[in-house]
Formats: C-alpha cells, sequence, structure tokens
C-alpha cells in the first residue's frame, strides 16, 4: 500500500491509501476519489518527502517500544496485586458487577473470544490483560 498526501481544487488537504500510483489514477479517473472536508472530485497529490528510516529513528522506536513494554508490564503486575482472579468465572462476574447485581470491585480472569463480544455488546468495558513469557515461570 502506497500512502499518498492529497488535495482538492479548493486547498483542502489529505491523505489516501492505494494499491499503487495506477490504483490512485484509474480511481482518480472514474470520479471515486472526492474531498472528505468539501466533497470535490478534482483530486490531485501533494508533493510528498520520502519517509526514509534512519539508524536514529530505529533506536528511538527501540527505546520507545522497550519503554512501553516496562510500562505494560507494571501495570499487568499492579492490577494481579490488586484485583482478585476469578478464571473462567470473568465474563458472569463482569456482567453481574456491571448490572448491579454484585458489589463492583477489580477481577481479572480468562473469557473467551465470544464472551469478550457478548460482554462489550452489553456495554461492560473489558481490556486483555498483557501476558509475557516471565509470567509462565
Amino acid at each position: 500500500m502506497i500512502r499518498f498526501s492529497l488535495h482538492c481544487d479548493k486547498d483542502h488537504e489529505f491523505e489516501g491509501w492505494f494499491r499503487s500510483n495506477a490504483d490512485f489514477d484509474a480511481q482518480t479517473e472514474k470520479g471515486l476519489i472526492s474531498c472528505p472536508n468539501c466533497g470535490s472530485r478534482a483530486i490531485g497529490k501533494a508533493l510528498m518527502a520520502p519517509s526514509v528510516s534512519t539508524g536514529r529513528q530505529k533506536e528511538k522506536i527501540a527505546v520507545a517500544v522497550s519503554q512501553m513494554t516496562r510500562e505494560m508490564k507494571e501495570l499487568a503486575r499492579r492490577i494481579r496485586e490488586n484485583a482478585d482472579y476469578v478464571g473462567a468465572e470473568f465474563a458472569e462476574q463482569a456482567r453481574k458487577m456491571h448490572f448491579g447485581e454484585i458489589a463492583p470491585r477489580g477481577i481479572y480472569g480468562e473469557a473467551t473470544p465470544d464472551d469478550v463480544e457478548e460482554l462489550l455488546d452489553d456495554g461492560v468495558e473489558v481490556m486483555p490483560l498483557p501476558v509475557f513469557p516471565e509470567d509462565h515461570n
């Protein structure tokens, strides 16, 4: 996929993703691309600087990923220390708390993808708790 910086004839700027330059050209010719601001179909490509990843950028990304991983580990540790493990009863317990059938408290446990989807459909806010390799030791 290629990301193009685009503009319309009224100088609104936006971006679009295309399989190729030819794909952009074909969609433009058919009038399939329109400005999200004004609806104009007179669309052109804006000048773009190529995105080049330097060694310094890669190092910054590695540092950011490392920091984010440490923070996620700390969050998971604090949740495990301050919440009750309910195992496979997670969906049932979360739903009961949401509907006021039992007192709310911090819990964590296991849920199937179907359980999670049903909880979200019911308006129950849930999120996955990351598991890291050292958690299995």
